[in-house]
């Protein structure tokens, strides 16, 4: 059997074919479709299809950027007509925010829109305490004459964010149970089954951004299943959820919140994945993709997550505004993105030389691509600067055209008053100090010293890269992968199939029953393995997580760190002990002496599933003799004359500077640096020792 995962990204769509019993891995690498996402998968498919039948394809993976593009209002993916009810008084949460102005100083900063016109926000009678306990019963009636409402307006799909429902949701329920009584094809989003802590703010857009989403992605998954029956694919579709974890198609469908970074999360598990074969526990993931770069880190082989995300807000220098998107309350792997991909275009402004933030994409895409785009791109700066093979990508699937790219670059070396080769120069130069910044936010900026890592670097762009980058932070090991272009599509086969649950407390640690809190995980434990059981993991495949979020009394936010099963004062004692020690790794200092309060217990449901291993290579290889050509390297500030290898026929150690190109990427070796094959396929470059 076959298992397959497909990963559209800016650019470029990846396929990946992991053949169970051989353990055969096949790589296919068609053009992004915009604004037809699943064309791409087709296509794909059906340069795969013709060797392989479609029954034996056991599993279909994927990740897409579709919620994402949603949210920012890609053309032809509009988001639906939505509304919110809510408790009376609090219809205006949701545009308040915490007031946080994202732009300080910019007088003309523009908010996001909202994603719930006011008009289309209810308020009933109804009342819950903080306690759980029902002060003001639910107006039932009044669900009813909103549900009239909601359909002579249009509305698609609907949020019910009501106050203090972490605490009981029964009124969320008796909401949920009169709109789909009298309105049974809308679509309707409980905040509590999406997002159960307390923060009503974030709770609540948390609840819209899921509503807002569910018509697009269930739409987009239901035409996408339909296409892939259509050419005799039957296998179940999974896809990657933000927090690194699969998840069934049908639970993805009441839950796309879930999935708004699922592109880039699957890069960072298949880091681990690899560190795990390759026997490195400490990982910065590098991918530099057609369109961004992005960053994360895998400490003791485990990937970093943060609690919550701003999804569709602006990125500067690096970092996520806070105040400029629509926050989503789950677990996301902790990633730092800079414009900066393979297409990004560069443009004089004012004089002076800008890259980024728009990228030419898929469509137009680079220049030298020839399929009508005209502006210089970083593409088109590593073309120039003798990095690109000048003749053929794709081991000779894609024709490359230096003219066009050097036609380009006159053009902005012209605006700018420098040459062509100048204004390449400069642009590398930009992009690698844009990237050099990403790295440092996960590790430097988290308290961790780079020096101690090692960087895995992936992307058709990111091991061309990735030396200059590794200097600039003292890195001296990188891990390039087998197939680097295709690494994200590949981790989708290496994640499992996670479900993040979670149940408010909000007690002091010297309050909390451990026969209680048992009480609570098991709740989460049962509600975990039905939902296992609909995606056909047999008990001795499932897994549970438990950890709790944690703070001192006052501060506004916590730290999570684990818990053992089954609670018991000592258990609750060495979570105590666990959470000072990260609050010293975190913040500098632990105050032993404040009291400490347990604000969630939070349980992660893990469906096991079978993983491809990284086979020796043992075939019988001749490393034919290299060709030759000048390459400009940044950090010698000179053309030097550089070996030009074949990957597949690499078998040697050897020092840069070297060019060794692939299918799906190239790696650029910079002077002072060596690279070997590893017995996994894996190229090694080390920094030389000065």
């Amino acid at each position: 059997m076959i298992r397959v995962s497909v990963d559209v990204g800016g650019t470029f769509t990846d396929l990946v074919a992991f053949h169970e019993d051989t353990g055969q891995i096949l790589n296919v690498k068609v053009p992004t479709v915009p604004r037809n996402p699943e064309r791409g998968v087709v296509d794909a498919f059906k340069q795969l299809l013709p060797s392989h039948s479609p029954g034996e394809i056991s599993m279909v993976g994927h990740a897409t950027t579709i919620a994402t593009n949603t949210l920012l209002g890609q053309v032809d993916l509009e988001v639906p007509r939505t509304a919110l009810i809510t408790t009376d008084g609090f219809k205006d949460v949701i545009e308040i925010g915490r007031q946080r102005r994202a732009e300080v100083y910019n007088l003309f900063f523009v908010r996001p829109p909202m994603l719930v016109e006011r008009r289309y926000r209810y308020e009933v009678s109804e009342r819950v305490d903080p306690m759980g306990e029902v002060e003001k019963p639910l107006d039932v009636e009044r669900i009813r004459e909103i549900a009239c409402s909601l359909e002579a307006s249009g509305v698609k799909s609907v949020a019910i964010g009501f106050i203090n429902s972490y605490a009981n949701h029964v009124h969320e329920d008796q909401a949920y149970e009169a709109l789909k009584k009298h309105s049974p094809g809308l679509f309707i989003t409980p905040s509590y089954r999406i997002s159960n802590e307390y923060r009503e703010y974030e709770r609540l857009s948390t609840a819209v951004v899921n509503a807002s989403l569910m018509p697009v992605i269930q739409t987009y998954l239901t035409r996408l299943e339909r296409d892939l029956e259509g050419l005799g694919v039957e296998a179940p579709l999974y896809v990657m959820q933000s927090n690194g974890g699969m998840a069934k198609s049908n639970v993805i469908s009441g839950q796309p919140a879930t999935i708004v970074e699922s592109g880039p999360a699957a890069g960072v598990i298949a880091s681990a994945w690899l560190g795990e074969q390759a026997g490195v526990s400490d990982i910065i993931s590098f991918d530099m993709g057609g369109t961004t770069a992005k960053a994360g880190t895998v400490r003791d082989k485990v990937p970093e997550v943060v609690p919550e995300y701003e999804v569709a807000g602006h990125i500067h220098m690096g970092r996520l505004v806070k105040g400029s998107g629509y926050p989503v309350r789950f677990p996301f792997i902790d990633l730092a993105e800079c414009s900066a991909g393979g297409g990004t275009i560069a443009r004089a402004v004012n004089g002076g030389l800008q890259v980024g933030p728009i990228s030419a994409g898929a469509v137009p895409g680079p220049a030298c691509y020839n399929r009508g785009g005209v502006e210089a791109t970083i593409t088109d700066a590593n073309l120039l600067l003798g990095r690109l093979n000048p003749r053929e990508l794709l081991s000779g699937d894609m024709g490359i055209h230096p003219a066009l790219a050097e036609k380009a670059f006159n053009a902005l070396g012209e605006s700018l008053g420098v040459s062509a080769h100048e204004a390449a120069i400069s642009v590398v130069r930009i992009a690698n100090s844009m990237m050099g910044k990403i790295l440092r936010i996960v590790s430097v900026e988290r308290g961790y010293d780079p020096r101690n890592f090692s960087i895995v670097a992936f992307g058709g762009a990111g091991p061309m890269h990735v030396c200059a980058l590794a200097e600039e932070l003292e890195i001296s090991h990188i891990v390039v992968p087998p197939n680097p272009g295709m690494f994200s599509a590949l981790g989708l086969l290496t994640a499992d199939l996670f479900h993040d649950h979670s149940a408010p407390l909000l007690l002091g640690v010297e309050n909390v029953e451990p026969a209680s809190l048992e009480e609570s995980f098991r709740k989460m434990e049962t509600q975990g393995s039905a939902t296992l059981e609909e995606e056909s993991i047999p008990p001795e495949r499932r897994g549970f997580s438990r950890s709790l979020d944690m703070r001192y009394r006052g501060q506004g936010f916590e730290l999570n760190v684990p818990t053992d099963s089954p609670v018991t004062r000592e258990s609750m004692r060495r979570s105590l002990s666990a959470f000072h020690a990260k609050h010293r790794e975190v913040y500098g200092y632990a105050a032993e002496e404040e009291p400490v309060e347990v604000v969630n217990a939070k349980l992660r449901v893990i469906g096991r599933l079978d993983k491809p291993a990284l086979e020796e290579d043992h075939a019988e290889k001749r490393q034919t003799r290299p060709t030759a050509r000048r390459v400009y390297y940044e950090t010698a500030g000179a053309w030097v004359d550089t070996d030009v290898i074949q990957r597949e026929n690499l078998v040697k150690k050897g020092k840069g500077p070297a060019v060794i190109e692939q299918y799906d990427s190239t790696t650029v070796v910079y002077p002072g640096w060596s690279y070997e094959p590893d017995r996994l396929g894996n190229l090694i470059l080390r920094r030389l020792k000065q």
